[in-house]
């Protein structure tokens, strides 16, 4: 493995990671919503999801997506309710005023974890890079530090977001258009659970 496959495997995760989406839309309402703490701890959840699905790849999960196509389906019909789910939830508290208490951080990582373990097609997208960018036959050495550098790149860029989104002036922003806001983001997340659902593949 050399450097500038690293380097190409980088630049692909930070296009991904920073194209609209799920996971994205989860973590900038969580981030103005319910401050840096809960932004950062969902940053961390989602990372992680990622990390474990890149992982995956490299290990050759999606050979038992193949020869068992009920696992990848459970898994995305999960991904999918749970979006449904945050989506009327953020419908139903729209025009709910915000409290001054932080979301727990042990449950904005769980939930951040959810919204991308939900979501096995960021393993297929893994494994795709995965073949293009990076020989054949890696080393143990190797595959864990492609997945920790994964993991370190998911987190730095939400860290770097959490700071940025969670500012007085974005937080006062969301406050002042929120039942609008929260509407958006609940149409958009529902959107993308019901595309889960009805996807064939």
């Amino acid at each position: 493995m050399s450097v500038e496959s690293l380097i190409a495997f980088n630049l692909v995760l930070m296009a991904a990671i920073a194209s609209p989406g799920a996971a994205l839309l989860y973590f900038i309402k969580t981030c103005v919503a319910s401050g840096r703490t809960a932004g950062l701890a969902t940053g961390v959840g989602l990372g992680v999801a990622a990390a474990c699905w890149t992982l995956g790849a490299l290990l050759g999960l999606e050979s038992l997506f193949r020869f068992f196509p009920w696992t990848y389906t459970t898994l995305k019909i999960g991904g999918a309710l749970y979006l449904i789910w945050i989506a009327v939830q953020t419908w139903r508290h729209a025009r709910k005023p915000l409290t001054d208490t932080n979301r727990p951080k042990g449950r904005a990582f769980l939930s951040g974890l959810l919204v991308n373990i939900g979501n096995p097609k960021s393993m297929l997208f893994a494994a795709a890079v995965i073949l293009v960018v990076f020989p054949q036959g890696l080393t143990g050495a190797e595959i864990g530090l492609i997945v920790a550098n994964h993991l370190a790149l998911e987190i730095s860029f939400y860290s770097l977001f959490a700071f940025l989104l969670s500012s007085p002036p974005a937080r006062r922003g969301y406050l002042s258009a929120k039942p609008i806001l929260d509407r958006i983001a609940a149409t958009l997340l529902g959107a993308l659970g019901l595309r889960l659902l009805v996807e064939r593949t």
